[in-house]
């Protein structure tokens, strides 16, 4: 898939805050190494890079598009071009940080397996997904494709990926101290169809790739209606949109 940065970094504060409050969550210890998985535009990574200036940190990023807006600018920071599916750790990874990327992978039981065998003695997993999938942020897109007509596409909606907690905890395997939990973030948004334009960022983004004219137009203009009506605008013209998130921080 193509990824638009313009689009995802229109709201760019609301997906980099809980990014940043699980790296708060890491607190300090002293990794050989660190890996951000599925990096995007990299603030992320280089808030590690800057947090931890002694540590060799890669990101990883399947996107062209992304890792060419992600700045260059700290001498322990470097780009990799790879899918997470891909990659296996070089050597001792004290750190393996992934925020808001791997609820887009298949196969969790297979995956946090591998991640939590990746973990050496003294090293932490932190892991960030959003769990929304039961609001209307989801439901309404999924509801438009299996309504029919779009039975070619409907596939590429990302349906519900992210298990229960205890599921992750078990998946990750023995010698873990895991932490779990989740947090609503109640965001503020303004603009004209502000829950459709934070969508087309992120869950949409697949769907609208697939879509041509003029079923393209045809299934945002629906979209909007049924945002509008699950989130109206207060009499401020400001949106709450309600997000919830997942976080696990596993430390062995």
């Amino acid at each position: 898939m193509t990824w638009d940065p313009d689009v995802y970094l229109r709201f760019s504060d609301h997906r980099l805050r809980p990014g940043v409050e699980l790296l708060d969550r890491v607190g300090d210890f002293s990794p050989r190494n660190a890996v951000d998985l599925g990096c995007g535009t990299g603030a992320l990574t280089r808030l590690i890079a800057a947090r931890y200036p002694n540590v060799s940190v890669v990101g990883i990023d399947s996107s062209e598009t992304m890792l060419q807006r992600a700045p260059c600018d700290l001498p322990n920071l470097t780009w990799r071009r790879q899918t997470i599916e891909d990659w296996l750790p070089d050597g001792d990874v004290g750190l393996v940080f992934s925020n808001a990327a791997l609820h887009w992978l298949d196969d969790h039981p297979r995956l946090f397996g591998r991640l939590g065998t990746a973990i050496p003695s003294g090293g932490v997993l932190a892991v960030q997904m959003p769990d929304n999938w039961d609001q209307p942020t989801h439901q309404v897109p999924a509801a438009i494709l299996d309504a029919g007509g779009y039975d070619d596409v409907a596939d590429s909606l990302i349906r519900h990926r992210v298990a229960e907690p205890a599921d992750y905890r078990r998946w990750l395997g023995p010698g873990l101290e895991v932490d779990m939990w989740t947090t609503t973030y109640h965001q503020i948004l303004r603009g004209p169809d502000p829950v459709l334009e934070w969508v087309r960022g992120s869950v949409l983004a697949p769907v609208l790739e697939r879509l041509e004219e003029p079923r393209r137009s045809r299934f945002l203009a629906e979209a909007a209606r049924r945002y509008r009506e699950a989130y109206p605008p207060g009499d401020d013209d400001t949106t709450v949109l309600p997000f919830r998130r997942l976080f696990i921080v596993a430390r062995r």
